[in-house]
C-alpha cells in the first residue's frame, strides 16, 4: 500500500509507490492485464516497484521470468496479439538491447506488415539513466534510440503524477508503448490527488514559465533543469522549462511555442550527444523556428564515454545544474 499522508484528498507518495499503484490499479480494472519480468514476483522487483503484488494477485498475474529478455518480451508480444494486456518489465535499458529484435522487428512492425489486421497493445517498462553507481552495463540512457523507431510510442514520466497516470493511458493504446523510468526518481516524493487517474501522454508540459530562454528536457533531468532555472532566476534570467514527457511522438507545438517566445533554447538530454534526441529536437527547432531564434540552440548531454563506476566520475559524465546554467548563459551571451 501507499506509504502516504492524506490531507484534503492529497496523497504524498514516492515515484516508486506511484508506479506500483498504477500497476495495482491496472490489474484491478482489467483481468487481461498481467505483469511479467525478471524478479518482479518473489523478489518484489529490482527497484522494489512490484513489492507485495505477488501476494495480492498471485502468480498468474505477476509472473517471474527467466533471464531472457528476448524470450519474455516475445511472449508479451504474443500475449498482446492474443487479446491480453501485458506489462513487460525489463530490469534496465541496457538489457533491453537483448530484446531489440522483438521490439523493432516484431512489435513495432506487425500492424504495418499485417495490413492493419493485427496490433500489439503491449506496455514495456524499463529503468534508465545513471547516478546509482551501477556502472556501464546498467546505467545508460538509450531512450533516444527507441524514439527513432516508427510504430511505437516512447514515454518518460518525470513526476509522480505521470508515473501514476501514464500507465493507465498507455494500456489503452492499440500499439506498443515503452515507458522509461529514470533510476534516480524512484525515491523522489511528490503529491497526488487521492483519486488520481489517467494523464494525457501526447503533450509536453511547461513546468516553469519564462521569457528569456527555453530549457527543454525530460525524465530525470527535469529536476536538475528546474534547479538550474532557480539559479538563473537569482541572476535575473527568466528560464522556461519544458518537460517533453513523450519522446515519440514529440510535441512540436509546445516546443515551438516556447522558443518562439524566448528566442533561445538549451536542450538537456542524459543520452550521448552524438546522434542524440537533443540533436533531433535541435534540428526541428532549426526547421520550424530558425528565423525566430536570436542564438544557436545549445545542448547539455551525457559525456561520450561509457558511464563510469566511481561516483565522482559518474556525476561528471551526466548533466547537472551547473552545466545547464553555463549553457543557458552562453546562449544569452553572458558566459
Amino acid at each position: 500500500m501507499l506509504q502516504a499522508t492524506r490531507q484534503s484528498g492529497i496523497t504524498e507518495t514516492t515515484y516508486r509507490e506511484a508506479v506500483r499503484e498504477a500497476i495495482r490499479d491496472a490489474l484491478k480494472r482489467d483481468d487481461r492485464v498481467f505483469l511479467m519480468g525478471e524478479d518482479v514476483g518473489r523478489y518484489g522487483g529490482c527497484y522494489a516497484v512490484s513489492k507485495g503484488l505477488l501476494a495480492e494477485f498471485g502468480s498468474e498475474r505477476i509472473r517471474d521470468t527467466p533471464l531472457s529478455e528476448s524470450g519474455f518480451t516475445g511472449a508479451g508480444i504474443g500475449a498482446a496479439m492474443g487479446g491480453m494486456r501485458p506489462i513487460v518489465e525489463v530490469m534496465t535499458v541496457n538489457f533491453s538491447l537483448l530484446a531489440l529484435d522483438q521490439i523493432l522487428n516484431s512489435a513495432a512492425t506487425i500492424r504495418h506488415m499485417s495490413g492493419n489486421q493485427f496490433g500489439v497493445p503491449l506496455v514495456i517498462r524499463m529503468a534508465t539513466g545513471a547516478g546509482r553507481q551501477l556502472a556501464a552495463q546498467h546505467s545508460h540512457s538509450l531512450e533516444g534510440w527507441y524514439a527513432h523507431i516508427p510504430g511505437i510510442r516512447v514515454l518518460a514520466p518525470a513526476t509522480v503524477e505521470d508515473a501514476r497516470g501514464m500507465l493507465w493511458t498507455a494500456l489503452q493504446d492499440p500499439d506498443p508503448v515503452l515507458i522509461f523510468e529514470n533510476v534516480m526518481l524512484y525515491n523522489m516524493t511528490g503529491t497526488l490527488v487521492a483519486d488520481a487517474g489517467p494523464v494525457d501522454i501526447a503533450k509536453a508540459a511547461v513546468r516553469r514559465t519564462g521569457s528569456d530562454i527555453s530549457l527543454i528536457t525530460y525524465g530525470g533531468s527535469l529536476w536538475k533543469t528546474l534547479e538550474a532555472a532557480t539559479q538563473l532566476a537569482a541572476e535575473n534570467i527568466n528560464a522556461e522549462v519544458i518537460d517533453l514527457r513523450s519522446l515519440r511522438p514529440l510535441d512540436d507545438a509546445t516546443i515551438m511555442a516556447s522558443v518562439n517566445k524566448t528566442r533561445r533554447a538549451v536542450i538537456v538530454d542524459e543520452g550521448w550527444r552524438s546522434g542524440s534526441l537533443a540533436a533531433e529536437i535541435g534540428m526541428r527547432i532549426v526547421e520550424q523556428a530558425f528565423w525566430e531564434m536570436d542564438a544557436p540552440v545549445g545542448r547539455v548531454c551525457g559525456e561520450e564515454v561509457p558511464i563510469p563506476y566511481p561516483s565522482h566520475l559518474e556525476r561528471a559524465a551526466i548533466p547537472n545544474a551547473a552545466k545547464i546554467v553555463a549553457a543557458a548563459k552562453a546562449a544569452l551571451g553572458r558566459d
